[in-house]
């Protein structure tokens, strides 16, 4: 069993997450907090294997609850919940040890696979005394360049315009992103819809008054 501590201020975004988490065994409940304060109290009185973390909270920022699980050394591993997506506080979640960051909102599937990926990993730590590189690899989810990109897709281009999306505010249409980036806009099409395929980038349909709908892709 994976015991899990959920910090989350509101209320209902707790409640949803509880119920995704009961769905996906082996994880089990703990503990809940709905705020930094006592979340730090919390986690070092349950001592759980995972926290989904939220960064927004009434009292301090996720970031400093973070911070402060590290210096104490608690052994725990943190997954990212939330609806910050600004590159600085990426890049400063995982310099500070995360296992994933989920924006909200989200699917029940990424959840899940967030999940399913970190159990992959506490299994094998705590089975396997000792990895090869390629045991490594394959617990980290690591493919050679390429193999996982269908055929006529480039990484280059696919981190180009994912890392596109992570910058612009608001979610934009394909013929927007291709605008922006001065690529064709089928090409755009292809990677935008391989991304929401892969569960890295969400879509929400517009309808207008007439014509087709209009697809907004954000990550």
């Amino acid at each position: 069993m994976i015991n899990v501590f959920i910090v989350e201020d509101d209320p209902m975004v707790l409640e949803v997450n509880t119920g995704f988490l009961e769905k996906v065994p082996p994880f089990r409940l703990c503990g809940t907090a709905t705020n930094g304060a006592d979340a730090e109290s919390g986690i070092h009185e349950t001592m759980p294997d995972l926290v989904l973390l939220d960064i927004y909270l009434p009292d301090k920022s996720g970031l400093d609850v973070l911070k402060s699980l590290r210096s104490k050394e608690l052994n725990c591993d943190i997954i990212m919940i939330t609806a910050a997506k600004d590159a600085a506080t990426i890049h400063e979640v995982f310099r500070l040890g995360a296992v994933d960051y989920l924006v909200k909102p989200f699917r029940f599937e990424r959840f899940k696979t967030a999940l399913e990926s970190y159990y992959k990993m506490w299994y094998k730590l705590h089975n396997t005394p000792f990895f090869n590189q390629s045991d490594i690899d394959d617990m980290k989810q690591i493919k050679q360049r390429g193999q996982a990109l269908p055929k006529g897709l480039s990484e280059t281009t696919l981190k180009q315009i994912l890392l596109k999306l992570v910058d612009l505010p608001e979610p934009v249409t394909a013929e927007q992103l291709a605008s922006s980036l001065g690529m064709a806009r089928v090409t755009v099409r292809r990677y935008l819809e391989h991304l929401e395929q892969i569960e890295k980038i969400q879509v929400q349909v517009k309808y207008g008054s007439v014509g087709r709908p209009s697809h907004y892709y954000f990550v």
